[in-house]
């Protein structure tokens, strides 16, 4: 068997979010499609075959047993000294509390990350994560911590996020052939995660500013009829009945 790690070229305690990462990163690299080549396609199976590993949890458990990385590991984090978190935790300017929330979703504490994220964005109006990465670290960590929000529950905060990214991804390619994860996450909110989980003031703030996000007419007119039942529910009949229009004539 293949050291799955040296594969995907992460270190063997590299955290779930490392893994999606590496594994996204490379197959950019290496797919047929991206290469124009079929010389690639063993090194590809092996990327893929590698990620299914590691991505598995019970998969990845024997895996390790079985080249004894459970040791290797340990005896590697012995030699740290420096700890980066304690430092970061002892600091609270905003580029030390953004490196915070990466590191801590990089390290097996996501729900820190999302904790911490959550309270910057509450107690600093202008705090945005995209100013203190470079944009392909943004685009990475930014989509990770977008998944770590919806499975709390946070959709809203989940769709900024990946607003940045869809309007990042519009002007330079990064993600490419994964975009259309990046798509049919933020399609999953939009249209199934708002509508009576959050504020109907939020929803239709998220709805409005899909509209731009370029889904196409027939998700735009979804967005239309959401919009319309909640301004219904707040008593605006008139801007309700203009969205339903604008929906039928996009359908």
């Amino acid at each position: 068997m293949e050291d799955c790690y040296k594969i995907l070229g992460v270190a063997p305690g590299a955290s779930a979010a490392e893994i999606r990462r590496a594994y996204r990163l490379k197959a950019k690299q290496l797919h047929p499609d991206t290469t124009g080549t079929q010389d690639t396609t063993e090194e590809f199976r092996n990327l893929v075959k590698a990620y299914e590993i590691l991505s598995d949890v019970k998969q990845r458990s024997l895996f390790d047993e079985s080249f004894f990385y459970r040791s290797r590991h340990k005896a590697y984090r012995s030699t740290e000294s420096f700890d980066y978190r304690k430092w970061l935790l002892a600091r609270s300017d905003e580029e030390s509390r953004a490196k915070l929330i990466f590191f801590d979703l990089l390290h097996h504490r996501e729900d820190d990350a999302v904790r911490e994220f959550k309270e910057m964005c509450m107690n600093h109006a202008n705090f945005k994560l995209s100013n203190w990465f470079t944009r392909e670290d943004f685009m990475d960590y930014g989509f990770i911590l977008a998944e770590e929000l919806v499975l709390r529950d946070e959709y809203y905060d989940a769709f900024v996020l990946l607003e940045q990214i869809i309007c990042m991804e519009r002007t330079f390619e990064y993600f490419r052939l994964f975009f259309t994860e990046v798509m049919d996450l933020t399609r999953t909110i939009l249209k199934y995660r708002l509508d009576g989980k959050i504020d109907d003031e939020l929803a239709l703030d998220a709805w409005e500013r899909a509209l731009e996000l370029g889904f196409g007419n027939r998700d735009d007119a979804f967005f239309l009829q959401k919009m319309a039942g909640a301004y219904r529910r707040m008593g605006d009949e008139r801007t309700a009945r203009i969205c339903e229009e604008e929906a039928v004539r996009l359908a």
